[in-house]
């Protein structure tokens, strides 16, 4: 694994590009490298696992380590254990350490455009041509969203996205107001509430009762990785229902639940933050008073740095499984429902990692005979 900088001007030619450098990523270079595909795997940032240990101080996998394991490697934690950002971080770091993966950090992506019948991928360190690349920037490659209104705030109010939420302390002296209420914004608003009074707004998302580190719930996790991975999936009907929900509502209270929130003082409202008034949000009608507002609203697919015509209406790309339906050559993985409700989990990159990879194979072989051929 290398992380040397190159002449900005300089050309490497390799089979396929791998954009990102997170779980999907790493997963994905496993599988391509086992079918003795040559690749390069870029990331922008200083070290791997960078994108985790940015995430707020006491965020913690969703799933137990026993689920969390990439292929080729197991999670380095007790089964029923809960990782934390940086173990995740670091056994990213040690996973693409430990394989041996080539990955190139400080390797900026600008552009991604046709060349021929493949691609050409221009970094702020060159310019890498190639058969195939796979997007795996996933789910935090995305540009964080907040709505029109956050413009009109009052200045003197303190706005973060979840993104950039790190600690309470951040957070300003004087009632808080948490917009959205996926799992990330119920788990920062009952953090938030411990120092601060809170308000939660946003529509409820669900929740999933049992308490994650309960033994209820380590009889009941397999079933639902079952459900997960083999129902909740786009070749079933419920599954296809849920992919729109999932991809623009977020995903239901998995940590915190109800009860936590009202246990803490979280005044909770379901409606959204309609409107302005003299530089205040308006919450269920009523101007609100709030020092800080966190914006727990997700993010924008961010793909205009790939110059063909691979995103659809919903700004989402047109894809199958993480092929792009308009542009062969080109692949998505670390997507958001990629393939089943897993996919947003550590649990689910092995398996749309290795169908991508599957795929990529065929379509070089695909050319390889037919250069043979010719």
């Amino acid at each position: 694994m290398s992380d040397t900088l190159r002449d900005s001007t300089s050309e490497t030619s390799t089979d396929v590009v791998v954009v990102g450098a997170g779980q999907s990523g790493l997963a994905t270079a496993y599988h391509l490298r086992r079918r003795g595909i040559d690749l390069v795997v870029l990331d922008a940032a200083e070290h791997i696992g960078d994108q985790w240990r940015r995430q707020w101080d006491s965020l913690r996998l969703y799933s137990p380590a026993r689920y969390d394991a990439l292929p080729g490697m197991a999670f380095p934690a007790p089964p029923w254990s809960y990782p934390d950002k940086d173990q995740v971080a670091d056994y990213l770091a040690s996973y693409a350490r430990h394989l041996d993966l080539p990955v190139r950090l400080r390797t900026r992506v600008l552009a991604v455009d046709p060349d021929g019948d493949g691609y050409a991928v221009r970094t702020d360190a060159g310019t890498y041509r190639c058969r195939s690349v796979v997007v795996a920037t996933g789910t935090f490659g995305r540009a964080p969203y907040r709505p029109g209104i956050a413009a009109q705030l009052d200045p003197g109010i303190l706005q973060l996205h979840s993104s950039e939420y790190r600690r309470p302390g951040q957070l300003r002296e004087g009632p808080v107001l948490v917009v959205g209420a996926g799992h990330s914004g119920t788990d920062i608003a009952y953090e938030a509430a411990e120092s601060h009074p809170t308000i939660l707004a946003g529509r409820d998302c669900g929740q999933i009762p049992p308490r994650l580190e309960s033994r209820r719930m380590r009889l009941l996790f397999p079933v639902l990785m079952l459900v997960w991975k083999h129902v909740l999936n786009r070749r079933t009907p419920v599954g296809r229902r849920m992919m729109p929900h999932l991809r623009h509502h977020g995903g239901p209270m998995l940590r915190v639940k109800r009860a936590d929130l009202a246990a803490r003082g979280v005044e909770r409202v379901t409606s959204r933050v309609e409107s302005v008034q003299d530089g205040r949000p308006v919450v269920d009608g009523t101007p609100r008073d709030v020092a800080t507002v966190v914006w727990a609203t997700g993010f924008r697919q961010g793909f205009d740095w790939i110059h063909l015509s691979v995103v659809g209406d919903d700004g989402w790309p047109r894809e199958l499984r993480g092929v792009a339906t308009d542009a062969p050559g080109l692949f998505f993985c670390g997507l958001a429902f990629q393939y089943s409700f897993t996919s947003m989990l550590l649990a689910g990159a092995d398996r749309d990692a290795g169908f991508v990879a599957a795929r990529v194979a065929e379509r070089h072989r695909d050319r390889a005979g037919l250069a043979t051929a010719a």
